[in-house]
């Protein structure tokens, strides 16, 4: 898997985007997919970015990899304890206006991905999503 570690700031998403849209590149990733992989990466990123050291700035690791034409992400962060999968899914059948804010990206990267998995060990949040690409 590559890796990088950077600040976790909405200000190094285009560096978090450009290193993964690297891998997605050289495994001839479809477009769709493509697509589906960046915004998922953008919804948390930016989560770990606005939350995870508020109102402290920490850092945030992205390992990425390809093995039998899977992706894997893994997101690592010191920041608070905080599981999205745990939170339950916005009821998409109410109008805009009659549902709760927050929740659908994390919905939408739980529909995008084939698995999403989070776990606390070591003090540091770790969400992986994997994704197969053919």
């Amino acid at each position: 898997m590559q890796e990088i570690t950077l600040k976790a700031t909405t200000d190094n998403l285009s560096t978090v985007t450009g290193f993964i849209d690297g891998i997605l590149e050289e495994n001839n990733c479809p477009m769709a997919i493509h697509m589906q992989v960046d915004i998922s990466l953008e919804e948390i990123f930016v989560n770990i970015a606005h939350y995870a050291y508020t109102p402290d700035e920490g850092d945030a690791t992205i390992r990425c990899g390809v093995e039998d034409n899977v992706l894997t992400i893994e997101f690592i962060d010191s920041g608070k304890p905080f599981d999205p999968l745990k939170k339950p899914d916005p009821d998409v059948t109410l109008s805009a206006d009659e549902r709760k804010i927050g929740g659908l990206g994390i919905y939408m990267v739980k529909n995008y991905m084939d698995s999403v998995s989070y776990e606390y060990t070591d003090n540091k949040n770790k969400l992986v999503i994997v994704k197969k690409l053919g």
